[in-house]
């Protein structure tokens, strides 16, 4: 099932980033805090700890092909390593398996787990409303609500507001779901969504 679209580049660019530059941003402010308070020793094992996570999640990437190796590759990648900023990523490419295989509680979990670990805005973003798909699928339209309510960040307005005319569209409430399609043509949501349009559109000529 197909609940996930126009974050997909943020989540690429994200994991590109990581995957190139992850081990020397954690090195280098592993090394900044042992030059600060002079934890020679501390700041040699963390920077180790660094380089072995950026490579464990590049094999956990190289070894996510379906939903069976990406929950096995994440299993074990969680179990040796500890790096926010790769544990969130692993928990996304997770919810996205998942989700993509019907396993919306195992899709569901995986990004509370993101959310509940406080990544970058960005991340939580995202996070957000891919959990508010996904509890829309399941049915639970007033919590996925909820969620989006939770999305802040200014760069996701537009599909938040598109996202809420759509929950309000299933709930029956053509108002509300005017108002939010409105509002998310207003925050330039038109030039990523050809269809927000049409969807507006309909909704006044019923």
């Amino acid at each position: 099932m197909e609940i996930y679209s126009t974050e997909e580049q943020q989540v690429e660019a994200i994991k590109t980033f990581w995957k190139d530059y992850g081990s020397s941003i954690l090195a280098g402010a592993v090394i900044g805090l042992g030059a600060l308070y002079g934890w020679n020793y501390y700041s040699g094992y963390q920077v180790k700890k660094a380089e072995a996570a950026s490579e464990a999640f590049n094999v956990a990437l190289s070894q996510s092909k379906d939903e069976t190796s990406t929950l096995a590759a994440a299993a074990e990648f969680d179990k040796a390593h500890s790096q926010p900023g790769y544990a969130a990523l692993m928990q996304l490419i997770v919810a996205k398996t998942a989700a993509e295989a019907g396993d919306l509680d195992k899709a569901s979990a995986a990004l509370q787990q993101v959310i509940a670990d406080k990544p970058t805005a960005s991340v939580a973003a995202i996070a957000n409303l891919r959990l508010a798909r996904v509890q829309a699928e399941q049915g639970q339209l007033d919590a996925a609500l909820a969620t989006l309510g939770k999305v802040s960040d200014a760069a996701f307005a537009a599909e938040k507001a598109e996202l809420e005319g759509d929950f309000y569209v299933r709930k029956g409430d053509a108002a509300k779901a005017r108002t939010a399609y409105q509002a998310a043509i207003e925050k330039g949501g038109a030039a990523s969504s050809p269809a927000l349009q049409m969807k507006l559109d309909n909704l006044n000529q019923a």
